[in-house]
């Protein structure tokens, strides 16, 4: 029998059960759907995090007390004489503490609650932000304690309407600040929004609090930035009395991280998430094709007498194994295709939300996640209608006519 024969007839039993054919593809089409929809999911939030570091460049290193990021752990291990400290060490510059204020601002009858910084001028370096109106804080703003801030666009935006502010009056801690400067918009880095980010300077904001340790420091290396990081590493054990020659991090009461690692780790930790997010979706594809599997069994019992009657006229075992094998490959491509159309348009909607949330989030298509989800549907196909396929073609034209 000829290919295109088999084809036809494969077409035609399964637009004859039209309806049986649409339920068996459903599992597929979730299965195939969820890999794409969560691979590409994942390419984007890994673009969307990735791209918050790119102004920032690799050699910048950020210093800061494991209380920030573990419940329980002291905030006060950073003193300013660690700063001065880390400061005279040959393998950074433009280092930078900062002192966090927990305080709302005012303005103009409003209030927001931004970031505020009470830094040096090299945070907006190691930060890569820009001024768009005004100036930045000076070394001579910091020596003189002068009541000076800049703000970030959106919280220009929501204080005052406008973004070209600079000469208007801010408060904080009900303390009078002059706007000196107004950033470019910056996006967020981590989680945090850099365009609601309020600076002061560091001298003001160690008198608000009467604070006698930073909040944690930024910098950067001059040259090897793993070596700044093994340099900075020693220098606060020896300050701090940390006995760790196993190098075990966990003994230290500090991390020192810089913008590669930060890279890495988001890299490894979003790869990882979307693995694990595939492999779900991969046990909804398998169950997809153990559907189809007793779907065919049962095609192959009601038309045993179809089977019969067409060996009776000649057609080969390797016909009919031919048409029940197409008939599962082509429910699974189906699906396939159907469920690759759907986890695209799931991917959109996501990325259109987490955009309209986070800002900037961008949509990406894996090209890679749609091959492989060809791939497996095919594979589906053929190994889950092997064994309907084989059933079939084992029926000789007695065996069947008896069935009747």
């Amino acid at each position: 029998m000829l290919l295109q024969d088999t084809i036809s007839l494969a077409f035609t039993a399964l637009r004859r059960n039209g309806l049986r054919s649409v339920l068996t593809t459903l599992g597929v089409i979730i299965g195939v759907g969820s890999v794409v929809t969560m691979v590409s999911v994942g390419s984007s939030f890994q673009s969307y995090l990735l791209s918050q570091l790119d102004g920032i460049g690799t050699a910048t290193i950020d210093v800061y007390p494991k209380g920030l990021e573990q419940f329980g752990k002291q905030v006060d291990t950073l003193t300013f004489a660690d700063v001065d400290a880390v400061r005279a060490l040959s393998t950074v510059k433009d280092v930078s503490p900062v002192i966090l204020i927990p305080s709302s601002v005012e303005a103009n009858g409003e209030k927001e609650s931004p970031i505020i910084f009470a830094t040096y001028p090299e945070v907006q370096k190691n930060y890569g932000l820009t001024i768009q109106y005004g100036r930045p804080l000076t070394y001579d703003d910091i020596r003189s304690a002068r009541m000076y801030a800049t703000v970030g666009p959106d919280t220009a935006d929501e204080l005052f309407g406008r973004r070209d502010i600079v000469g208007e009056k801010i408060t904080i801690q009900n303390r009078t600040f002059t706007v000196i400067g107004v950033q470019e918009p910056a996006g967020s880095l981590i989680g945090q929004d850099l365009d609601k980010l309020v600076t002061i300077p560091f001298t003001v904001g160690k008198s608000m609090l009467n604070q006698s340790y930073v909040n944690y420091m930024t910098m950067q290396a001059t040259n090897d930035v793993e070596l700044t990081i093994k340099d900075i590493t020693l220098l606060l054990r020896q300050r701090h009395q940390i006995d760790n020659p196993d190098n075990d991090p966990d003994k230290d009461d500090f991390l020192v991280r810089s913008t590669e690692q930060a890279t890495t780790i988001l890299t490894t930790v979003t790869l990882s998430i979307t693995a694990f997010l595939v492999l779900v979706a991969g046990i909804s594809l398998l169950v997809g094709g153990i559907g189809i599997m007793n779907i065919m069994l049962v095609s192959v019992s009601e038309r045993t007498s179809e089977i019969g009657l067409r060996k009776a006229v000649g057609a080969t075992s390797r016909d009919v194994l031919q048409q029940f094998l197409f008939e599962a490959i082509v429910l699974t491509l189906t699906g396939g295709f159907i469920g690759i159309v759907m986890g695209i348009a799931l991917a959109f909607v996501f990325s259109l939300l987490a955009n309209y949330f986070l800002g900037d989030f961008p949509f990406t298509v894996s090209y890679l996640s749609i091959l492989v989800a060809s791939v497996m549907a095919i594979v589906v196909g053929i190994v889950f209608g092997l064994l309907p396929a084989k059933k079939a073609a084992n029926l000789t034209p007695m065996e069947a006519m008896r069935s009747e």
